[in-house]
Formats: C-alpha cells, sequence, structure tokens
C-alpha cells in the first residue's frame, strides 16, 4: 500500500512540475483542385506521409523532433512529376505547430512554435 501511495505522489508531483515532451503538431492541406500523391515531409532524424491527399482534404501528424535541421517537402504532382521544396529547420525539444498549405500557385509553410517556451 505504502508503494502505491508514493508512486501516486511521485506522478502528482512530475505532473506539476510541468514535465511534458515536446511535440509539433503537424498539418498538411491540399487547397487545390485535384489529388497530390505521395507526399511527404522529412525532419530532423525521420520523415512522415500519406500515399495521397484528396482536394479540400487535411493529413494531421504528431512527432518530435530529434537533433536539428532543415524540414523538406516531397510530393509528386498531377503530371506525375516528384517536386520538393525547403521548408523550415528545426530543433530539438521545439514544439507547437507546422503546417503546410498546398494552393494552385504551390505549397507554402506556416509554423508556430516555441523552444523550452522561448518563441522560434
Amino acid at each position: 500500500m505504502r508503494f502505491f501511495s508514493t508512486a501516486a505522489a511521485a506522478m502528482l508531483l512530475l505532473s506539476a512540475l510541468g514535465c511534458h515532451s515536446a511535440f509539433i503538431e503537424a498539418t498538411i492541406q491540399n487547397h487545390t483542385a485535384k489529388p497530390i500523391e505521395l507526399v511527404e515531409i522529412d525532419y530532423p532524424s525521420a520523415s512522415f506521409g500519406t500515399q495521397a491527399l484528396m482536394p479540400g482534404a487535411e493529413f494531421h501528424y504528431r512527432f518530435k523532433v530529434l537533433g536539428t535541421g532543415p524540414t523538406k517537402l516531397l510530393w509528386t504532382d498531377d503530371t506525375h512529376t516528384e517536386r520538393t521544396a525547403p521548408g523550415p529547420e528545426l530543433r530539438e525539444s521545439d514544439e507547437g505547430r507546422l503546417t503546410v498549405m498546398f494552393s494552385p500557385s504551390g505549397p507554402t509553410w506556416q509554423k508556430s512554435l516555441t523552444n523550452h517556451g522561448q518563441p522560434r
């Protein structure tokens, strides 16, 4: 019984101290009239993506940054040409939101990130 009381007290203390892992909530949006195929975002130490993104659709992904480095968007356009676009640099402990919006004029990045509580 004493073990459970100690464990509960430790968990309460950790939550009170605000311990949490830094994650980025990513969204890829298709604001075009055509499907976008093989969408991928590379970031320091890993990547994520989706096979296809239909017009008006969104893809959501949550990730943790390990290391520092640039992001890169890769996709296949409606002529089946592989395309890339550079994105913002990410640092370990970044957290917040990262959005890629595909429009008829091409993709744009929006970020709202902090690192240890400081805006980036």
